[in-house]
């Protein structure tokens, strides 16, 4: 097997359809499956041998699907690296994957040259602007290869295929190995997805990083002839205007994204009628800014939830789901959906034994996209992957009706005076209060309690919100226990580096010179 052959299907399917574009560049069927047969051909040619790592250190360009689908074809081991890593990080993957090549852009390169140094690694360093002296110019690789024949290096099922870094709620790196068998079982289940998967009518804004979640479905939609926009850096502006210029019918967004876009005074002033899809993922979002999103956009919005321990989505909230949340079923709203396709799920006790409907447990998957181990971490993958099973660490129940609600992190969790308080669910009330732009939830020290609710808030502009004013608010909807103790209102919430808000970064101050962190 080779995944992609599925690309050079295309190309003599729609050789003309337009398959790529980044701001001024654009790319034909035929271009990409050209630029992508040099590329693997250059690879090859320089002696970088079939499961090999190659690392990509950028921002969003079309250089990178280019090498995405390069690195199928050739049969490599793709390892995208995160550009917000620092130097020591990269340095570690580096090491750690034992990369051949690093692809970089300007804006990284003098990182990656430090990291490359550091790691002391027989790297070849190659940047995409053509620009930095010292490293292998993008274009000049590209001629060493040839696009006479389609490049395709076949391969096993087994065959690890891409290791998705994640610092997950640990803040340790680790990497989940996806092989070409998972990486087929989620272009399947794209394509199967409820509501329609990939055509050659569908133009995907690519709008967060294609490293992670964003480009997960690069591959099913380059395999049914669609156009694939990628957004070079994320802005809300720039994202209602290529929305409205490109015409683009598809994007997938995390909730802070969301956010961002229904805040920008001028979300009205844009013609976004040509979205069919919206999806969202990545981390819970509140039923007030689901709400808000349809009447923004429409009744085109899907909730997903999946992690890279599955390689793509377990489950879906179909637009139909969220319209009949907002009409007749509310509790939907709090819901992430139904089992998609060929994944099964269940809420498990402590002891890995499925616990009655409506009853809280720890959520587990398997199906063919779901991963079986860590990069080289045998103890951790030991308690991850169990009897084919994923444990992901959330906490959560299934309705009778097969529909998943998550309730929170493990590690989230607050235990208050021997209380299990959720931060999901008191964020999902803060929401609803008009004035409230953004909020986070975190445990605090407390002398009686041991841990105390503490709500830090973002304010809407120009809004006037006390603390007493939303501790109230709070309390009329939650239990006592539950309401926030105290408020501290901020101008902004620190993000990882995948765009999601942090919430160690929020909660790690409170507990500076705490003797126990509970958390």
């Amino acid at each position: 097997m080779n995944l992609g052959s599925y690309l050079s299907r295309s190309s003599t399917f729609w050789p003309d359809q337009e398959a790529l574009v980044c701001e001024e560049q654009r790319w034909s069927y035929r271009e990409l499956e050209d630029s992508t047969n040099r590329l693997a051909s250059a690879l090859l040619v320089r002696g970088v041998q079939p499961g090999q790592a190659v690392a990509t250190f950028a921002g969003n360009c079309g250089q990178l699907v280019e090498t995405e689908m390069a690195l199928c074809k050739g049969g490599f081991l793709r390892v995208p690296i995160n550009s917000r890593l620092a130097a020591e990080e990269v340095e570690h993957i580096l090491d750690y994957a034992a990369v051949q090549v690093l692809f970089t852009d300007t804006a990284h390169a003098e990182v990656a040259r430090r990291a490359v140094a550091r790691a002391g690694a027989d790297c070849l360093v190659v940047d995409y602007d053509n620009t930095v002296e010292g490293v292998t110019h993008y274009s000049d690789l590209l001629a060493e290869g040839t696009a006479s024949e389609p490049v395709a290096v076949d391969v096993s099922e087994d065959d690890p295929a891409v290791l998705n870094f994640t610092s997950g709620s640990t803040g340790k790196l680790k990497a989940a190995v996806q092989t070409q068998g998972n990486r087929l079982a989620n272009m399947r289940k794209l394509l199967m997805t409820p509501g329609g998967g990939p055509s050659t009518a569908e133009r995907y804004l690519a709008a967060g990083p294609i490293t992670h979640a964003t480009g997960m479905g690069l591959l099913a939609s380059l395999s049914r002839g669609s156009t694939v926009v990628v957004l070079p850096k994320w802005d809300a502006e720039l994202f209602l205007r290529t929305v409205e210029a490109e015409r683009i019918t598809t994007t997938f967004l995390v909730p802070t994204m969301l956010n961002m876009v229904l805040a920008h005074p001028s979300l009205a002033g844009h013609d976004l009628s040509s979205l069919t899809s919206v999806r969202v993922g990545g981390a819970p979002v509140s039923p007030q800014r689901l709400r808000q999103a349809v009447e923004a956009f429409g009744p085109v919005l899907m909730q997903g939830y999946g992690l890279g321990e599955t390689t793509s989505g377990i489950t879906v909230l179909t637009a139909e789901d969220v319209a009949a949340g907002i009409t007749s079923d509310p509790d939907l709203l709090m819901s992430c959906g139904r089992p998609v396709f060929d994944t099964e799920v269940r809420v498990v006790d402590d002891s890995g034994k499925p616990v009655p409907a409506g009853s809280l447990g720890e959520i587990v998957a398997r199906g063919p996209d779901c991963v079986r181990a860590y990069w080289k971490e045998p103890e951790l993958s030991a308690e991850t992957f169990r009897d084919g099973w994923v444990h992901t660490g959330d906490i959560g129940y299934l309705r009778a009706d097969g529909y998943l609600f998550i309730v929170d992190r493990k590690k989230d969790m607050i235990i208050s005076g021997g209380f299990n308080i959720y931060c999901s669910e008191v964020e999902a009330v803060l929401y609803e209060h008009p004035a409230v732009a953004e909020a986070c939830v975190v445990g605090v020290p407390d002398v009686q309690w041991g841990e105390a609710v503490k709500a830090v808030v973002v304010r809407r502009e120009s809004a006037a919100l006390s603390e007493g004013e939303l501790i109230e608010f709070c309390a009329e909807r939650l239990a006592r226990i539950k309401k926030p103790r105290s408020v501290d209102f901020v101008d902004e919430l620190p993000v990882n580096r995948n765009g999601k808000t942090d919430r160690r970064a929020v909660r790690d101050p409170y507990w500076a010179g705490a003797i126990r962190k509970v958390h």
